[in-house]
């Protein structure tokens, strides 16, 4: 039986206090994270370049054909291993992550290796954005107002990227991200999170560019 199945509530750490519900729940998807977290494409054609510039070496040396075959086999091979590790590493990210929004908070449940939860109460959010991509999956980074924060290394993938010195919390590669966001901003927009006022940003234009815990679990206040 997986972690998340002997929880209360999948994606969190114990039941919700009484008058918090969950709003909504899901999970990255994980070719958005090989593709635009990992950038699978960028190191794609990277490793097609060593291959190419290898294998041209190799004739221009005057190598046997068989030779050249094998040194061409090789480098492939490894090529291959490597996106290989980066999308399998992009499926264990999804398949790990929960990302929740209840009437109160933001809850991200995030971690391969040792699972983190990290909770966001609106009171702590100053500004989030939407950016979208041509076929409806998008990211919403939080903007917050406290200065404690989680380092930018504990926080990735599911960070804004180049963020570094303040980093921001990103519900990452999610499905329908405009109804995520809307439903964000009408949460944030409840009397019960009117404080601070919070300003949502939502672009019109559309880029298609690229308690108990369990045991080995930790859960974080943003």
């Amino acid at each position: 039986m997986s972690d998340h199945t002997q929880r209360p509530i999948p994606g969190l750490p114990e039941q919700l206090p009484s008058g918090e519900h969950v709003l909504w729940q899901g999970s990255p998807s994980w070719l958005g994270i090989a593709m635009r977290a990992l950038h699978v494409r960028a190191v794609a054609i990277y490793l097609a370049l060593i291959v190419l510039w290898g294998t041209t070496s190799a004739i221009a040396n005057q190598k046997p054909p068989m030779d050249v075959s094998i040194f061409a086999l090789k480098l492939l091979a490894i090529s291959a291993c490597a996106l290989g590790g980066l999308m399998l590493f992009s499926v264990l990210v999804s398949r790990s992550t929960i990302y929740t929004i209840t009437n109160r908070r933001v809850v991200m449940r995030i971690g391969v290796a040792l699972p983190v939860t990290l909770n966001i109460p609106f009171n702590t959010i100053q500004s989030a954005d939407l950016r979208l991509f041509s076929n409806g999956s998008g990211d919403i980074p939080l903007q917050l107002a406290t200065e404690r924060r989680q380092p930018f290394v504990v926080l990735w993938p599911h960070v804004r990227p180049w963020h570094t010195a303040k980093p921001q919390p990103m519900i990452r590669a999610v499905a329908n991200a405009k109804d995520v966001a809307a439903i964000l901003t009408s949460a944030l927009g409840a009397p019960a999170a009117a404080k601070p006022a919070v300003l949502v940003r939502m672009p019109r234009t559309v880029i298609s560019k690229p308690s108990e815990h369990s045991a080995g679990e930790k859960t974080v206040a943003a």
